[in-house]
């Protein structure tokens, strides 16, 4: 029984893995309370072994529900470093498996860190994007990520989301809780990093975009059945072909 649950996350102690489950439990119950939260096909992250989550970024709301969106498994984030500046919400953050990230810089030291807890079995969480959209659309995915992904060679699990945008949009400084949004997440089949590192770094991101993309419209489609429609968009026409087919299948199917 405790081996089960201390194989959340490996390496954690037993008090921290009791602080996010009872974090999980409090915040579902929030996300469930003012956005009605769903999440799809949970059952498809692993249960064990190192896990790299990819997902889009539309709010600061997203790590909270890609973590909902894995009972199974305890998230590990990386953090931007400047989230870690107040004392209060630093220490509550790294409570929840926070790693300092300086944007935009070179930070070895983090992929390093982020490296050893994969190959300690965590599950790590990523946004490719780099930063939250401005518009809802997925946008294009860094080589950050790739290089990451190139040198953990371990088991990625994409995750769309959808809702987080409506619900906390970059141009608001607090998240709107009494405007019927409603939030969801669709997990998507994991993906093996032998399957993955086959391709070159272009068309490997382009691929993991549009899956990302595919399962975040899939949210879409889900939420517009209990009766709310999301203002996001699809990806950039930029990201089409001159048949308007998207990059990602284009280059592959070259």
């Amino acid at each position: 029984m405790l081996a089960s649950f201390q194989a959340k996350n490996p390496g954690r102690s037993l008090g921290g893995l009791l602080f996010y489950e009872f974090c999980y439990f409090c915040v579902r119950f929030t996300l469930t309370l003012f956005y009605k939260f769903r999440v799809w096909n949970s059952h498809l992250c692993p249960a064990t072994g190192p896990v790299l989550v990819v997902t889009n970024h539309q709010s600061h709301l997203d790590p909270i529900v890609a973590g909902m969106a894995i009972p199974s498994r305890h998230l590990n984030f990386v953090a931007k470093s400047t989230l870690f500046k107040s004392k209060l919400f630093g220490a509550l953050i790294q409570g929840l498996n926070s790693i300092p990230l300086k944007q935009g810089e070179s930070d070895t030291a983090a992929i390093r860190t982020t490296i050893e807890y994969l190959k300690q079995g965590r599950c790590m969480l990523i946004f490719p994007e780099g930063s939250r959209t401005l518009d809802g659309a997925v946008h294009e995915f860094k080589r950050g990520a790739w290089l990451l992904m190139s040198r953990a060679k371990c088991t990625i699990l994409p995750i769309g989301i959808d809702g987080c945008f409506d619900a906390f949009p970059r141009s608001t400084p607090f998240p709107r809780l009494w405007h019927g949004v409603r939030i969801g997440a669709v997990v998507g089949q994991p993906i093996s990093a032998e399957t993955l590192l086959k391709m070159s770094p272009d068309e490997g991101l382009a691929y993991l975009r549009q899956t990302v993309e595919d399962l975040r419209l899939e949210a879409v489609e889900r939420l517009r059945r209990t009766g709310f429609e999301p203002s996001t968009i699809p990806m950039n026409e930029s990201f089409l072909d001159d048949e308007g087919r998207p990059l990602a299948k284009a280059s592959l199917q070259g």
